[in-house]
């Protein structure tokens, strides 16, 4: 287990995130990643083959990346590990780790659409939920951003921080940049359009079962974060886990957007309309659907419990096992 890394990953992406300037020199690992699955999408992704043979070529070019990710992952750390004595072998890979680990970015996000209904009206918070949603801004009123901007937080607390958290813990550097490499190719080419419904089929279902343990485990911070508020309710998060998370028409969004709903009183999911097309989905909780701007802080002030909650239990087990 890699509980001091992970721990050592969680403070300097939370302290400093990825530097802007590191990103306009060499851009970020994930998209390193997705350079190498687009151009794989461009060269085997035959419309004109048969379904089984654009599956075939979706299989192979999951392998593929999980290769490449897999041997530079492990060259950096025995680079890293051998050549560097502790603790900076221990920070350079903390810092490596912490590139794909999205505590901070995401609450900026998150808050800048809080920020834009407060401060700027519709258009700009349009614009700021545009960022994190795959949604069509233009159809959400001012409910409709500030549930897509908390359903968004809760989903990617699960994906963008439990569970690259988790596979780093069990698997070190390789774990976590190995998780990354799956999640990045079901965000690219795991849809179910006609492009990506067999392309994208290995991507797709090897996401859903990697990110299994880390959505309930989400579930299970902001539900212990809310019992810990004052303006929320750890009960309510956890009845609405267990009456509608498993409603969800994903099987892992459903566990954090459930408990975020019940924590915060609210009603999230529900019918959302993406390129044009109404999705019908159940609704996570029973509370009012009329969010607003300060229903984004409170939600941003669970994540950060969870979050903080997250590295505490992350600090106390590497202080057990360093013992």
């Amino acid at each position: 287990m890699f509980f001091t890394l992970a721990l050592t990953s969680l403070i300097l992406e939370a302290a400093v995130g990825y530097p802007q300037s590191l990103y306009r020199r060499i851009g970020h690992p994930v998209g390193w990643v997705g350079h190498l699955i687009a151009w794989c999408d461009t060269r085997w992704n035959k419309t004109q083959d048969a379904f089984a043979t654009r599956r075939l070529w979706g299989v192979v070019t999951l392998a593929l990346c999980l290769a490449v990710v897999f041997v530079a992952s492990m060259a950096c750390v025995l680079a890293v590990g051998n050549a560097i004595a502790w603790p900076v072998n221990l920070i350079l890979l903390a810092f490596l780790a912490s590139s794909l680990i999205a505590q901070r970015s995401l609450h900026d996000h998150v808050a800048a659409v809080a920020v834009a209904l407060e401060q700027h009206g519709l258009d700009d918070a349009r614009k700021a939920v545009s960022m994190i949603v795959g949604r069509d801004p233009a159809s959400l009123d001012t409910h409709a951003v500030s549930r897509a901007a908390i359903e968004s937080l809760s989903e990617n607390f699960s994906d963008g921080i439990v569970a690259p958290t988790f596979w780093l813990v069990l698997g070190g550097l390789p774990g976590v940049a190995l998780y990354k490499a799956v999640n990045t190719a079901d965000s690219m080419i795991g849809h179910k359009s006609d492009r990506y419904r067999a392309f994208g089929w290995a991507a797709a279902r090897l996401d859903d079962l990697i990110n299994l343990p880390a959505s309930r485990l989400s579930a299970f911070w902001i539900v212990l974060a809310a019992c810990l508020l004052r303006d929320t309710s750890g009960p309510a998060s956890l009845k609405a886990v267990l009456r509608d998370a498993s409603a969800h028409r994903s099987p892992n969004a459903g566990w954090p957007e459930s408990a975020m709903a019940g924590a915060l009183g609210l009603k999230l999911a529900g019918p959302r309309v993406y390129a044009g097309v109404k999705v019908e989905d159940h609704w996570m909780g029973d509370g009012r659907a009329e969010a607003q701007a300060a229903d984004i802080r409170r939600a941003l002030s669970v994540y950060r419990l969870a979050c903080l909650l997250q590295a505490g239990v992350i600090a106390a087990l590497a202080m057990l096992f360093s013992t």
